[in-house]
């Protein structure tokens, strides 16, 4: 049982199994930036009146958690 359609996803994999792997990498680095930049639009929307400093510090934090320690 599917809770989302997603009538596009059988697409979209096909299409990037097709690309070369240059250009696969460049996609997975396209997405990892707009995902960061998605996060800390989400974050300066919780906390508006911060001031930069300790947005900064919090926004290390957050990341310090997301980051992976399997490499």
């Amino acid at each position: 049982m599917n809770p989302k359609e997603r009538p596009n996803h059988k697409i979209y994999i096909q299409t990037l199994r097709q690309m070369p792997p240059s250009q696969r990498l460049l996609k997975a680095f396209e997405m990892s930036e707009f995902t960061k930049r998605l996060f800390i639009h989400g974050l300066h929307r919780r906390f508006p009146d911060l001031p930069e400093d300790e947005f900064k510090k919090i926004l290390m934090e957050r990341l310090e958690k997301c980051h992976n320690r399997n490499y």
